[in-house]
């Protein structure tokens, strides 16, 4: 699986959200999320903004809680022929999901749902989607 950075920082910062749940799967290895090197510095550039107000100190007990339970993908060929988007910043996780052969690629952002058609075998779930599919594994 995929997780875009929205639905990691809000799985780790709020623990008393909506998302804290993905925390507490990924945790029990219901599903393992994939990472490159592109989206654990995006997820690093996203924990320094100023409205987080995370130092360094608290900045690596947050990632102790998602990078270990992760599986990295090193992407050698970026991946041709993807879909254009309209937010270019969110290629790295279009190429993660292909590169690493991923069940699917889970992202709240509308403009990556109107892609998910020209993605093949890729698909790309709302967090909601996701908890369903994840529900009907176990």
């Amino acid at each position: 699986m995929v997780l875009d950075t929205n639905c990691i920082v809000s799985a780790l910062l709020f623990t008393k959200g909506s998302l804290a749940w993905l925390r507490d799967a990924w945790m029990r290895q219901r599903f393992i999320p994939l990472i490159s090197r592109e989206t654990a510095s995006e997820l690093i550039r996203v924990l320094n903004y100023p409205k987080f107000q995370l130092d360094k100190n608290e900045q690596e007990i947050i990632l102790a809680e998602f990078l270990p339970y992760t599986e990295v993908v090193h992407i050698k060929i970026v991946p041709k022929n993807l879909p254009a988007l309209r937010d270019p910043n969110d290629l790295i996780f279009l190429e993660l999901a292909v590169y690493g052969n991923a069940d699917a690629l889970i992202n709240g952002d509308a403009h990556l749902l109107a892609v998910k058609s020209q993605l093949g075998q890729i698909n790309v779930l709302t967090v909601a989607e996701f908890a369903a599919w994840l529900e009907g594994r176990y």
